[in-house]
């Protein structure tokens, strides 16, 4: 699949945004949070593709299975799982700095700067799955303001499941933001663009990992979007902002 240059953003008035990912760097947020305790535990050689590949493993299971379980407690259970997983020692200390570490996940260089571009013409929101106190502390690194947000711990329920896409087609609604003027964008073919289609809701897919191999920290999926770019300075770009 060809990235684009040019994204048909015709009678759209709101961008959707997926956040850890797409606006947040949650792989190198991790990954600088549990390379040390690799070391420490004599495991340097764990690949790093393999650390994120787990994470996306046991992470989806304990959001699926407990779908009412707040992400911190998501991310505790998830780092067990994966010290398990390698033969790690499971460290409950770890396992707060783990549950407490995604509001400190950096953004990706671009962000801040594509969405003040794009802010520049769109109504931005957000549908994260995450709780409301770690979206809040990101929501300060991203500095633009956004219309609405969505998270799991307010509808009790973890993307791919509907309720994010559902609370927000009502929520916009009321805002007179018809679900035909919603662009949705994202890095997680899973999480995002297979459920926003079911809705009918075009995506444009911000494949963050083209350069790299596998899907990292997400799952799998062969979702085909509207449009593919490699970033969000792209994105806007190909929007002509």
């Amino acid at each position: 699949m060809n990235f684009d240059t040019r994204v048909d953003a015709t009678g759209k008035r709101v961008l959707t945004f997926d956040c850890y990912g797409t606006l947040i760097d949650w792989e190198t947020g991790i990954l600088d949070l549990v390379r040390p305790w690799l070391a420490a535990a004599g495991r340097a050689d764990i690949p790093e593709d393999l650390v994120l590949t787990a994470f996306a493993l046991h992470q989806a299971r304990h959001q699926q299975t407990r779908p009412v379980l707040l992400y911190p407690e998501v991310l505790s259970r998830t780092w067990g799982d994966v010290a398990a997983t390698f033969g790690l020692p499971d460290d409950p200390n770890q396992r707060v700095a783990f549950a407490a570490s995604a509001g400190d996940w950096p953004p990706f260089p671009d962000t801040v700067a594509a969405l003040r571009r794009l802010s520049s013409r769109f109504a931005l929101a957000i549908l994260s799955n995450v709780d409301e106190a770690s979206l809040a502390r990101s929501l300060r690194l991203l500095e633009v303001p956004f219309l609405l947000t969505v998270t799991a711990e307010r509808v009790g329920s973890y993307k791919p499941g509907a309720p994010h896409f559902e609370t927000a087609i009502a929520d916009l609604a009321a805002q007179g933001y018809p679900k035909e003027s919603i662009l949705h964008v994202a890095q997680s073919r899973h999480h995002d663009v297979d459920p926003a289609s079911r809705f009918s809701i075009p995506t444009v897919w911000v494949d963050r990992r083209h350069d790299k191999r596998g899907t990292g920290a997400t799952i799998a999926n062969t979702a085909v979007p509207l449009a593919r770019v490699p970033s969000l300075t792209a994105l806007a770009d190909a929007i002509g902002l």
